[in-house]
């Protein structure tokens, strides 16, 4: 088969599209014909290389998969060869894409246990923006977070994978949606896909302007998974007993905190890490009905992962990028 693979940790020249021995099912593992993946800054991350967290190379990362069943195991039953698929990217012997070969490749191998069925209608390319965008946002927002009808929420980064997600579980709920971007065109589109209230974060004092944007009551909910520069004034953005909701640091992760905000105004600060099966499972069911829409920002083939993840590293899209084999 054909994979872009990291041959040693670095920048995106260190990606080679080449052959790459085709995977076999174990006895409860089934082979996916990958028809799209999408990209993630994980995988950023894992090519780039993660302070802690060697990964073995030449690697192919990519967890975001959507396909169809070529080959099953011995064992595995309910799934059959033809099966549209995508799939929970968190097994029990590490993350596909991650700590296991993952789907920037036209073949991948996966748990079935993993597996969540596509319906028809839905395409593989809105596939490959489910499983880890709206199952991270899934369970930081309400398991976690305890989002609620009526709650006010802050979104940061919400012209991304996770924050879209954000920005429509919101709204699916009935919260009032604060969405806040780098760019007056990221800002519109938001604007335009119903987010109440929409700041530019590059131009203006985000944390002032949803103070005001809230009617000076502040936020209930603050989702910060940006860190860096834009943590400490997080704080000031969110209501008393608010929460501030975090699942990743893609612009650092050791910023500075004004612990004062923490203690007078009582917030929980939550972490949330990854997902479960049902997670991604409730997602693509809300998908398919029609309750969450997707946005696919940009799609290539899969021999060009390197301008992909120039792309990402960018920020020049908006919503989801997304490989095709």
């Amino acid at each position: 088969m054909k994979a872009a693979v990291i041959e040693q940790q670095g920048g995106v020249e260190n990606i080679a599209y080449r052959d790459w021995e085709d995977p076999e099912p174990g006895e409860h593992d089934v082979i996916i014909s990958v028809r799209a993946c999408g990209l993630n800054h994980l995988d950023i991350f894992v090519r780039r290389g993660m302070p802690g967290f060697p990964v073995p190379m030449p690697f192919i990362s990519g967890g975001d998969i959507s396909g169809v069943v070529e080959k099953t195991g011995p064992a595995v039953s309910g799934w059959s060869e033809g099966d549209r698929v995508t799939l929970n990217p968190q097994t029990d012997e590490g993350m596909i894409g991650e700590e296991l070969l993952g789907g920037l490749a036209e073949k991948v191998r996966v748990p079935a246990k993993n597996l969540v069925a596509l319906p028809d209608h839905v395409s593989f390319e809105t596939a490959a923006a489910v499983p880890i965008n709206y199952g991270t946002a899934h369970r930081m927002l309400f398991t976690r977070g305890r989002l609620e009808a009526g709650e006010t929420m802050l979104v940061l980064g919400a012209s991304g994978g996770v924050g879209l997600a954000c920005v429509q579980f919101g709204q699916m709920v009935g919260a009032t949606v604060i969405a806040a971007a780098g760019s007056d065109d990221k800002c519109g589109r938001l604007s335009d896909m119903g987010a109440d209230h929409v700041i530019n974060y590059q131009s203006e004092d985000f944390s002032r302007a949803a103070w005001i944007a809230s009617g000076k009551k502040g936020c209930d909910v603050v989702v910060n998974f940006t860190g860096g520069e834009t943590w400490a004034p997080s704080f000031r953005a969110a209501k008393k007993r608010g929460r501030v909701l975090t699942c990743g640091a893609t612009a650092g992760h050791d910023p500075q905190t004004d612990l004062r905000y923490l203690w007078v105004r009582e917030l929980d600060v939550l972490g949330s890490n990854s997902y479960s099966q049902e997670d991604v499972a409730r997602s693509v069911e809300y998908v398919a009905d029609g309750q969450l829409s997707p946005v696919v920002s940009h799609t290539f083939p899969l021999e060009n992962l390197a301008e992909a993840e120039t792309l990402m590293e960018d920020r020049g899209f908006f919503g989801k990028i997304v490989l095709q084999p």
